[in-house]
């Protein structure tokens, strides 16, 4: 009875312990088909390395059992059957050929190609601020290139702790007996290759990130030198340029003549920007000579294609040194048959800014003033230029003809001319005496006389009073207006004094005169 007993207690504790382990196994089964739905959810690419690995030992390895299989047929007698066996081996080993070839792995490790880092691109030399864009560039570069690797290292953590829950499940089910010894082998070994990829790429990473951050570094240290270079560069340009506008405040307060507070404007500003160019050229031109050599080499090229803006450059030395065109002189161009006068607004360094005036040039040539006339300062070498208003001389000779009749008072009528001439530019006489006076230190002047001129010429219809004065340069035809109309009411308050025009004479119905009569003896 007592045995009977021990054996039923012994049965039920053996179903019971069979009713537990197979709960055990269906949750594990369980288990592992979730975690297996993980694995394949994250779809990485190191399983893929991992499954072309594997697939890639599997194809070599059964190449080798065909061609072991092939030497051994070829051996044998040539039976129809052997043939066909060779010739689908044959036909597998091209194919599974054909398979290997396709996988990206060389067979050798399975994260060859995932735990090799990208190459780093070479390091740029930060040597003038406009690399300093090409830095950013290059640390942003290396930032992406770390942060992609570091993705791959969490890809593979990840995986990782998934593989070993599977393993650890796969090992558990193994004991039980509900999968097979070597379904838990492989995984097992699955698990260590993977882990050992893991702590390739993190002994690879820490070397990679180490390499990357002392290069960021150097280049964060080679940005900021720059940008500091910058900063006192610009604090000195600033400087520079806040010294020049108080200087030109100061010589405008103390000189008050335009023309010399222009061209000390003009000297401030050429020499500022000369400063501030050679500030720039010290500090971003390391190898002078090396420039030198450079230019001197092209310097044949250079004048011969920009020749003219070589002869403005020079044109504007000879205008600035020599003093032959000052800003608000009356100047006159001459370029084509054109002509054009006008105030000089503007010299700089390639050409001459002038604005077109009324003047007798315009009256009787272009029909056109007002207009902003750009002249390249290399005409002063091909060009004729007349300047109205050159030193303190501020006043031209103008002339007006008027034609008398033959029979007209001549003698009266210089005498007229040549009084209203002399009354109406008597101020502008007196000022170019003065002028002349100061001129003749720098220039020899043989004939200084300033009275108004009048002259008389035959012409083919009448006599010309030609009458010769002075007047403002800038106003000739004012004066000359006025001048010319006071001339006529002189002429022609006269009753000996008639101005002529062209005029002819017409003879109709004239009696022919005769013809003489031959002298006898000669022949008609």
């Amino acid at each position: 009875m007592k045995q009977l007993l021990v054996g039923m207690i012994i049965t039920a504790f053996a179903h019971a312990l069979a009713a537990s382990n197979e709960a055990m196994i269906e949750k594990l089964h369980i288990d592992r088909a979730q975690i297996q739905a993980q694995i394949e959810e994250k779809k990485s690419i190191w399983l893929n390395a991992y499954a072309n690995y594997n697939t890639h030992k599997k194809v070599t390895k059964r190449l080798v059992q065909i061609k072991s299989e092939l030497r051994t047929l070829s051996k044998g007698a040539k039976t129809p059957k052997s043939m066909e066996q060779i010739k689908a081996l044959k036909i597998e080993e091209e194919t599974l050929l054909k398979q290997l070839d396709l996988l990206p792995n060389g067979g050798n490790e399975p994260f060859t190609e995932l735990i090799k880092t990208q190459e780093i691109p070479l390091e740029p030399a930060i040597s003038d601020p406009f690399e300093i864009f090409t830095g950013f560039s290059y640390i942003k570069t290396l930032t992406q290139l770390k942060e992609e690797y570091h993705k791959k290292k969490e890809q593979l953590v990840a995986l990782v702790e998934l593989l070993e829950a599977y393993n650890q499940v796969v090992g558990d089910l193994a004991d039980l007996d509900a999968v097979s010894k070597e379904e838990a082998r492989l995984t097992h070994t699955q698990v260590e290759d993977f882990t050992n990829a893991l702590h390739m790429v993190a002994s690879t990473g820490e070397v990679y990130s180490k390499r990357i951050d002392d290069l960021i570094f150097r280049v964060t240290t080679a940005i900021g030198s720059q940008a500091k270079s910058v900063f006192v560069i610009v604090t000195v340009i600033v400087i520079l340029i806040v010294l020049a506008f108080l200087l030109k405040m100061v010589i405008k307060k103390y000189i008050k003549d335009n023309e010399r507070f222009y061209m000390a404007n003009k000297v401030i500003n050429f020499t500022n920007f000369f400063i501030i160019v050679m500030i720039l050229f010290m500090n971003y031109i390391e190898n002078v000579g090396y420039l030198v050599t450079v230019l001197g080499f092209a310097s044949a090229g250079i004048a011969i294609a920009m020749k003219d803006w070589f002869m403005s450059v020079l044109g504007w030395l000879v205008i600035i040194v020599g003093g032959s065109i000052h800003v608000g002189d009356r100047v006159k161009f001459q370029k084509n048959g054109m002509e054009y006068v006008g105030d000089v607004l503007d010299i700089s360094l390639l050409r001459i800014t002038m604005l077109e005036d009324v003047t007798l040039t315009t009256y009787m040539a272009n029909r056109r003033a007002g207009r902003i006339v750009f002249i390249p300062n290399n005409y002063v070498f091909t060009e004729m230029i007349a300047n109205y208003s050159h030193n303190s001389l501020k006043t031209v000779w103008d002339g007006i003809d008027i034609t008398i009749t033959f029979d007209s008072n001549h003698k009266k009528a210089t005498y007229l001319a040549k009084e209203i001439a002399r009354k109406y530019s008597k101020g502008y006489t007196d000022i170019t005496r003065k002028q002349l006076n100061k001129l003749r230190d720098r220039y020899s002047l043989k004939n200084a006389n300033v009275e108004p001129r009048v002259f008389a010429f035959a012409e083919s219809y009448g006599i010309k009073i030609s009458s010769w004065y002075l007047t403002n340069a800038f106003a000739t035809l004012t004066l000359r207006s006025t001048i010319s109309t006071e001339i006529i009411d002189a002429f022609n308050a006269e009753n000996d004094i008639h101005i002529a025009y062209p005029t002819q004479t017409i003879g109709i119905n004239q009696p022919k005169p005769e013809r003489p009569h031959p002298i006898e003896g000669t022949i008609a």
